[in-house]
């Protein structure tokens, strides 16, 4: 696997909400913030630029909305934000799943910066982490998702059908992979290729 010099590592609402298991109920990957705070290292310590989103929920029973404290990122995400050797950084607000329908414009930012590629990592697996891999898919980009570097958490969907945050995680991957839209790789890959 090869990592470009100036590839960005999109992090995706990794918010104190997701820690409120009442609302969102049972999750998988327990091990998900101990990889995605080795790639924003990595990312740092070699100059790449990193992409920090947020998820500010318009709705008003949301662990994630404005003005609450679950809006805000974990700690060891908020530690690490602007600890970059050279590397650009940005944040993005977004109330919807992409981080290409945010603020500023990513699609914009990235394009201007050069960039071609990109890694995203984050919360939730099957939610905003795989629509921002699908559009940056669609859009042209050279899209590697870090999956052992996100989570999710059970989910039911219509005629009564429950998936495991395991089951639901896997099946975001393999559309993901088998669709062409990204590479799945584990977080070990990339940190290697990016060190």
């Amino acid at each position: 696997m090869e990592i470009a010099e100036n590839a960005a590592l999109v992090v995706v609402d990794v918010q104190k909400g997701f820690d409120e298991a009442g609302f969102w109920g049972p999750r998988n990957n327990p091990e998900a913030d101990d990889n995605i705070a080795s790639l924003i290292d990595v990312w740092q310590a070699t100059g790449r630029p990193v992409v920090f989103v947020r998820h500010d929920s318009r709705k008003p029973e949301s662990p994630l909305r404005t003005g609450y404290v679950g809006n805000g990122f974990k700690e060891y995400v908020e530690r690490r934000r602007g600890k970059g050797v050279g590397g650009a950084e940005l944040l993005v607000t977004k109330t919807v799943n992409s981080a290409f329908y945010g603020t500023p414009d990513l699609d914009a930012w990235l394009k201007g910066e050069g960039i071609s590629q990109f890694v995203v990592a984050g919360i939730q697996t099957n939610m905003c982490v795989e629509t921002t891999a699908r559009m940056g898919g669609n859009l042209g980009y050279d899209v590697v998702v870090a999956y052992d570097a996100t989570h999710t958490f059970d989910l039911e969907g219509p005629f009564g059908w429950r998936r495991s945050a395991d089951e639901v995680a896997q099946a975001s991957a393999v559309s993901l992979h088998g669709g062409g839209f990204a590479r799945v790789v584990a977080t070990k890959e990339v940190v290697d290729a990016a060190g």
